[in-house]
Parts: C-alpha cells; sequence; structure tokens
C-alpha cells in the first residue's frame, strides 16, 4: 500500500471543517495527528474516510467529524488537565495532548486491557508523553485526579456523579447519553458545585456501551 497519508488528512480537514470544526487548534490538531497510526494495517487505507472503524474486541474509533463536533463541545484550552473515558486505541487522547500543549495533562481509561496496551504503543508512535493511559472502569474516572474537562467516548445511560465529583469547578463533561441503540451528546457543567445540563441538538448517535459499574445495567 503507497498512499498519501498527508494529502489524505488535508482532504479529511477541507471537509469536515465546512459542518464539523469552527475551532484553528482542532484543526491544527487533526491535521497534526496521524489516525493511520491508531488502525490495523488492513484499515490504514481508510484511515481518513469520515466513518467509523473497528479497531478489535467489538469495539470502533469514531468517525472524524463525531470526534471534532465533540471536541468542540468540550471546550479544551491550553493547560488544561483532560479525561477521557473509553479511550479505544488512543486516537482522542493525541488529539487532546495537542489540544492542551506542553504544559497540559490527558488521562485515558480504557475497559479491555488489550485496548489500552496497544495505545500506549500508538501514542509512541505519535511521540506524545503528556498522556498517561491505563486500563480501568472508566465509570468511576481516575482516582485522586481532578479534571478541567471530561469525555466520554462510549454511550452511557446517565452521567456518572463519579465523574461529576472528579471535576473542576467550572469544568465541563461531554458525553453522548441515551438508550443502547441511540444517544445524543450532553454537556454536563459544574458551577458553584451544581450540576448544569444542555444537550446538543444536531444529530443522533450510536457509540459502543460504556462497560463498568455506571454503565448500562444489561453490560452490553
Amino acid at each position: 500500500m503507497n498512499m498519501d497519508f498527508e494529502a489524505e488528512r488535508k482532504r479529511l480537514v477541507e471537509y469536515i471543517s465546512g459542518f464539523a470544526i469552527t475551532s484553528d487548534g482542532i484543526k491544527k490538531a487533526v491535521s497534526e495527528v496521524k489516525r493511520e497510526n491508531f488502525l490495523s494495517e488492513n484499515l490504514k487505507q481508510h484511515a481518513y474516510d469520515d466513518n467509523a472503524a473497528p479497531i478489535g474486541y467489538g469495539q470502533t474509533i469514531s468517525q472524524p467529524s463525531t470526534i471534532t463536533v465533540m471536541l468542540e463541545l468540550l471546550g479544551v484550552k491550553n493547560g488544561m488537565t483532560v479525561l477521557e473515558v473509553g479511550s479505544g486505541s488512543g486516537y482522542v487522547l493525541a488529539l487532546l495532548s495537542k489540544l492542551v500543549g506542553k504544559e497540559g495533562k490527558v488521562y485515558g481509561i480504557e475497559y479491555l486491557k488489550e485496548l489500552a496496551e496497544a495505545s500506549k504503543e500508538n501514542l509512541k508512535k505519535e511521540k506524545i508523553e503528556n498522556v498517561k493511559v491505563k486500563q480501568g472502569d472508566g465509570s468511576l474516572g481516575w482516582e485522586k485526579e481532578e479534571f478541567d474537562r471530561i469525555l466520554i467516548s462510549c454511550a452511557c445511560p446517565f452521567i456518572p456523579k463519579t465523574l461529576f465529583d472528579q471535576l473542576k469547578e467550572k469544568g465541563r463533561i461531554v458525553a453522548p447519553v441515551g438508550d443502547p441503540g441511540t444517544q445524543v451528546l450532553e454537556i454536563l457543567m459544574k458551577e458553584k458545585g451544581k450540576p448544569f445540563k444542555k444537550s446538543y441538538e444536531g444529530s443522533l448517535y450510536t457509540f459502543v456501551p460504556l462497560k463498568g459499574k455506571h454503565g448500562y445495567s444489561t453490560n452490553l
């Protein structure tokens, strides 16, 4: 396979800039991170299609336009500390790393050990050093840490209180919330210690389900 991934990446950025990217920071991050490094060899040729792709073990990497919409809603700024729940093969962690900059920190929790370990290797390919990844129950958050932003990259029946409790004042969580088949994106903010919620009305989504204590009771 002999593909010009740089040209393909530029083409994708131009395409989704028309409807899913509004900020220069996110456009720059998508332009810099090599999505092909987070996919298996047989899927690299599709790295810059605007589609979800399988990453093994019944999990997927979300389509780029969906990811960028979520990042726009999240509003990550330089120097922030950010958590991603359901970090998969590490692609969104790499984007978050670019958005928080060298002074920021990114944490990823992945339920499946195999993907958690693979993501660490994928991040090394991108020479990213400000990201920590661990295997665990993401619905419980990351013990003894507080976050400016939390991104839940899997469908959940509700945003777990454990995650809200780990949110800093004026922090924000973005998550796909609904039943296992269809979700809407919700934005949960903390103001004076209290939760304030709003929904993104742009579209309906179907994410892989959150696993763990505060996931769906059927543990799909």
